[in-house]
């Protein structure tokens, strides 16, 4: 402190008194605040508290005061800063009241060029399946209750008969019941049908997925062991029928997500694994995951088998997810032999796993659609049909929009991809505005746009922000063109 032989520096009493001026500006700074029963009492909160409740109010007004609080002690106000601060209270109140009572939960639009986003909530749902949740979850539904009969009635008839109708193709009699994922449709076919025994997989096959979603932990909490067969790279027939014993309870096919192998590789038909299984008496279960209903060579991308041609190749249990390549809600769906579906049914675990009168509303009005063979009501379809040239159209029309107000916006060729694991090689020809910024690295347009109301979500490639038209809507052209002007 500069205390030297009893008595005090110059430089020591400067700094003492200075520490002191400060404390009381700060002081005489956090008494002129006034206190959150005073701004209870100011009409313009009065009426915010008539609008929002008074918990709300209170909560939002403490929120503000802190802060300002916090900018004194800082140092970052000053008086006349604190003067501002206080005429502008009821307004900070009002929009920080807002922000608390909004919902985190917001719609955006996906212009990354990722039709299943899974951050961004994987498949739309077409406004009809909405108005039919709508419907069913406004008032009271027969969920579980039969028209016809007057009794209890079982949830699954609603979906069940479209499936059936969509599988019946194939020749054999089919079920399909709904649990709340493919996880969880994995986990209680697997605990139903192989608990205490083994279930062999292809080491080629042993995948994880988003949110460290592993095959061989889902396995081992279902009670089932682990067979590994093959090696990563080639797995042959004869390694599964080589490796069943008295212990086997399934063999098993899972879809590698996100990834394919190539090069020196083999892997046997799906044919050939359910001949073995026929010939032991061993259930042949496939996890697909995106669950297919819609044939991706019709928009030129291979990689991807539909449900129904698992089912027509004799697999007797199938897996898959409703909010993938089905373009349902989120689901996990599992159709099979009637005998074994309905084992899985009665397992204990269906009703902690089943879903509820939303998810099936949404999943009837999409199934619907399949059977009316109207891909263009399933948005995640129709995204995937609309063409390059119409993509192309519209963008051209968003630059002439903002083009008034921006420049370094081209329209440029771009690739989207499917998404969601499915055909991760596949990629589908679309168009994007490209844009580059004087004022601005791409990272901090790309946020920008994040910021506005409604958020658009982008990708940056090459220090260019890109608009990928192929998964915005074209009544989101609009926005888009908003937002971007927004930032002039």
């Amino acid at each position: 402190m500069g205390y030297r032989r009893g008595t005090w520096t110059i430089h020591g009493l400067r700094r003492i008194l200075v520490t002191l001026g400060t404390t009381t500006d700060k002081t005489e700074l956090l008494r002129k605040l006034p206190s959150v029963d005073g701004l209870l009492r100011w009409p313009a909160i009065q009426s915010l508290v008539a609008r929002e409740g008074q918990s709300a109010v209170v909560e939002a007004t403490r929120t503000v005061l802190a802060r300002i609080r916090e900018e004194i002690l800082a140092a970052t106000l000053d008086k006349t800063g604190v003067d501002l601060a206080i005429s502008g209270l009821s307004e900070a109140i009002e929009r920080q009241t807002g922000a608390d009572l909004s919902y985190s939960l917001r719609g955006v639009i996906n212009a990354t060029g990722v039709i299943l986003h899974t951050n961004l909530g994987r498949a739309p749902l077409d406004v009809r399946a909405l108005h039919h949740v709508s419907q069913v979850a406004a008032g009271y539904s027969n969920l579980e209750f039969d028209l016809d009969s007057g009794e209890r009635g079982k949830r699954d008839v609603h979906v069940d008969r479209l499936f059936a109708r969509l599988l019946g193709d194939a020749g054999r009699e089919v079920s399909t019941i709904v649990v709340n994922n493919n996880a969880a449709a994995v986990l209680i076919a697997l605990n139903t049908l192989a608990e205490g025994g083994e279930v062999i997989v292809s080491r080629g096959e042993l995948v994880e997925i988003g949110g460290s979603f592993r095959v061989p932990e889902v396995m081992a909490k279902s009670g089932a062991t682990l067979r590994e067969v093959g090696t990563t790279n080639r797995t042959r027939a004869a390694d599964y029928e080589n490796a069943i014993t008295e212990k086997t309870r399934l063999l098993m096919r899972v879809h590698r997500s996100n990834f394919e192998m190539v090069g020196f590789t083999e892997q046997p038909s799906l044919d050939e694994l359910v001949e073995i299984g026929h010939k032991h008496r061993v259930p042949v279960l496939e996890d697909v995951g995106s669950g297919a209903f819609f044939d991706l060579r019709d928009v030129n991308a291979n990689g991807e088998t539909t449900i129904l041609d698992s089912i027509r190749a004799g697999v007797d249990v199938v897996t898959y997810s409703g909010d993938k390549l089905l373009g349902g809600p989120q689901a996990g769906l599992i159709s099979g032999t009637r005998e074994l579906v309905a084992k899985i049914r009665k397992n204990p675990l269906f009703r902690a796993l089943r879903v509820d009168k939303l998810i099936y509303s949404a999943l009837e009005a999409t199934m619907l659609a399949y059977v009316k063979h109207d891909y263009d009501a399933i948005p995640a379809i129709r995204l995937m049909r609309t063409p390059a040239e119409e993509l192309a159209r519209r963008a051209e029309a968003i630059q002439v929009r903002v083009s008034v107000a921006l420049t370094g916006v081209e329209v440029v060729n771009s690739e989207s991809v499917i998404g969601g694991g499915a055909a991760p090689t596949a990629t589908l020809p679309s168009v994007a505005l490209a844009i580059s910024s004087a004022s601005m690295s791409a990272d901090e347009f790309a946020e920008c746009l994040r910021r506005s109301d409604p958020p658009v979500v982008v990708r940056v490639e090459n220090d260019r922000v890109l608009i990928d038209l192929r998964t915005v809507f074209p009544e989101q052209d609009e926005l888009v063109a908003r937002a971007l002007l927004s930032l002039k």
